[in-house]
């Protein structure tokens, strides 16, 4: 597969994504994960402190993905996208 046609998989997913029901916590922050891994790559700053706890809590699940390529990223969050959509 090519990686424009993951760019244009990912984006009509991240497009879907907006249209699934609401989902639990954990499943958002996996979301969030694997996007922001998706377009930036590796986390950057500082972990949040313990007062800016949703904050916190977005970080962990970005850093969670460190040394996940973009590519894989992508690839693993089309995968979670289908998945959401057909439960």
């Amino acid at each position: 597969m090519s990686e424009d046609t993951i760019k244009a998989k990912f984006e009509d997913a991240v497009q879907r994504a907006s249209n699934l029901p609401n989902q639990p916590p954990e499943i958002l922050l996996e979301m969030y994960g694997l996007y922001k891994q998706a377009l930036v790559g590796d986390v950057t700053g500082k972990r949040p402190g313990r007062v800016k706890i949703k904050a916190r809590y977005k970080y962990d699940a970005w850093a969670s993905r460190k040394g996940m390529s973009q590519e894989d990223a992508m690839k693993t969050y089309i995968k979670l996208i289908q998945k959401l959509e057909s439960t």
